[in-house]
């Protein structure tokens, strides 16, 4: 509009007439931009109570992601017997991520604290058995959406790399004893249902104080007179006995198991 304004004061200067000047027309308004908006990301089911699922033992040790259930009445390795809800707010109003370590304990915790009770089982008397409670969180990504469920599974090892099919219900379940296809520390030792084949059997456990694993020979010495006993009163002749003990490994004690086994001949 500037350029045509200018040649049209030119001109006027240059004729004897001048010329009224001519009106443009207003330039159109612009086609309005449809705009787009994202979907939410899908934050996905919550789990059930009660739900089962077929797992094999690689997805059991997955802790992050969901399986899908299948119907109780059909084969299945894992049953939730809790689902809670995840505390990702840090104290300085940050948001943790689903897989962080903080996540991770909260949900160890619940999980391991609530198994005996589902079973009907002391603590104690779970360590004897090859039962074992497993927990997933949702993915990040589900978890950035809006989930904040964590889910409880019970599971039980029948031999390495293989779980046992378990139950319809599992709530006061008789939990399958652990047992091993040979002594401890020698080879060929597994740990296995006793409804598999085997030639030894846990019989008792050694809580073992303190914060860091002690040396060898000082956890010997707290298991050697408990494992004694517990073999001499389980032998046909007490004169004439066989035992051995297991002492946690480090992997062991970092992941909570602050105790030794005993094992009797089967």
């Amino acid at each position: 509009m500037l350029a045509a304004l200018a040649a049209t004061v030119v001109l006027a200067g240059c004729t004897s007439t001048a010329e009224a000047p001519v009106d443009e027309p207003a330039p159109a308004s612009p086609e309005p931009t449809p705009t787009t908006t994202t979907p939410l990301p899908d934050p996905g089911p919550t789990p059930a109570l009660g739900e089962c699922h077929a797992l094999t033992f690689r997805q059991a040790l997955v802790v992050v992601g969901r399986t899908a259930p299948v119907p109780c009445r059909k084969q299945h390795t894992a049953q939730t017997y809790f689902v809670g809800t995840l505390d990702l707010t840090t104290d300085a109003g940050f948001t943790r991520r689903v897989d962080s370590q903080a996540a991770q304990r909260q949900m160890r915790t619940a999980c391991t604290r609530r198994l005996p009770r589902h079973l009907g089982r002391t603590p104690r008397e779970l360590r004897l058995t090859m039962v074992r409670a497993v927990w997933f969180s949702p993915s990040p990504a589900r978890a950035e959406a809006g989930a904040d469920w964590f889910r409880c599974d019970v599971v039980a090892v029948a031999s390495p790399r293989e779980l046992l099919r378990l139950p319809r219900r599992t709530k006061g379940w008789g939990a399958p004893a652990m047992c091993a296809t040979a002594a401890p520390g020698t080879r060929g030792f597994d740990r296995v249902a006793c409804s598999r084949r085997h030639s030894w059997r846990a019989v008792a456990t050694v809580d073992i104080p303190g914060a860091r694993l002690p040396a060898a020979a000082a956890i010997a010495g707290r298991m050697d007179p408990v494992c004694r006993d517990v073999a001499a009163g389980s032998a046909d002749d007490p004169l004439d006995f066989t035992w051995s003990q297991e002492s946690p490994t480090r992997e062991q004690w970092e992941a909570g198991q602050r105790y030794g086994i005993c094992w009797v001949p089967a």
